[in-house]
């Protein structure tokens, strides 16, 4: 099993990777939120003053357009990709897909056991945009239900806080690449975070290369998966870390 991380702009990364290599794509790209008043929600999350502003991070400009057209391009021919997103960004991810060479299946929604705050409803859930390229490719369990529930709980510090507020759990990353791949496929997570994909990736026995802009987190990504990779049987087993 090979395992490649990297800290940088993943637009600059991906242009590394060679054309038709990748077997999935399982992300959760950083993306504008809805704006509110008192940046908070029921389970303590989002309490920061950029949150008011619609943003979670200082680095969450980036379109879907930026991206897409490579993710195609790196993807196999009958592979899958999940680009996970919400409300408020959900019509221009539909309407760039739309535009693209990928088919649209479906949205998938992840339900979390928190509710965010809000003036119009309470949100407990996020999509999980699921696609293909090429023909038709049935995922492997044919009765997963397209709603998936996972308690939306997040890695803390010696402090108690919050390490990554979007933090994805990584049961749901396991359901997604055990459903959309084999074992030994090459898995890629060009935003990363602090690595719930390529966790799940070592638990379900899959190759992964992961992206990830933020140095703090890559830092973070890098231990986790390196402690965890090394605890591998397979002397064939492969680190790439930088």
């Amino acid at each position: 099993m090979v395992i490649d991380i990297k800290q940088g702009d993943c637009l600059e990364l991906m242009k590394g990777i060679p054309d038709e290599s990748v077997d999935l794509i399982v992300t959760d790209p950083p993306y504008k939120i809805t704006s509110r008043g008192n940046g908070g929600n029921s389970g303590g999350m989002f309490q920061k003053k950029i949150v008011n502003k619609g943003k979670v991070f200082n680095n969450n400009d980036i379109s879907i357009k930026d991206y897409l057209g490579e993710f195609y391009r790196i993807l196999k021919p009958q592979t899958h990709c999940y680009i996970m997103t919400n409300n408020k960004n959900i019509t221009e991810f539909l309407m760039a897909i739309k535009e693209s060479d990928f088919h649209f299946i479906k949205n998938l929604v992840w339900v979390k056991d928190n509710k965010i705050m809000g003036q119009s409803y309470m949100s407990q859930f996020e999509y999980i945009i699921f696609l293909r390229k090429g023909h038709h490719k049935k995922i492997n369990n044919c009765g997963e239900s397209d709603v998936l529930t996972f308690p939306n709980k997040k890695l803390k510090d010696e402090n108690g806080k919050t390490i990554h507020d979007t933090e994805k759990p990584v049961g749901l990353m396991n359901v997604l690449i055990d459903n959309s791949s084999q074992p030994y496929d090459l898995v890629l997570d060009p935003f990363m975070g602090i690595g719930s994909t390529g966790v799940a990736c070592r638990n379900t026995n899959r190759n992964f290369i992961g992206f990830e802009l933020d140095e703090e987190y890559f830092n973070i990504a890098k231990d986790r998966l390196e402690e965890l990779w090394y605890t591998l049987d397979d002397t064939s087993t492969k680190q790439n870390t930088h």
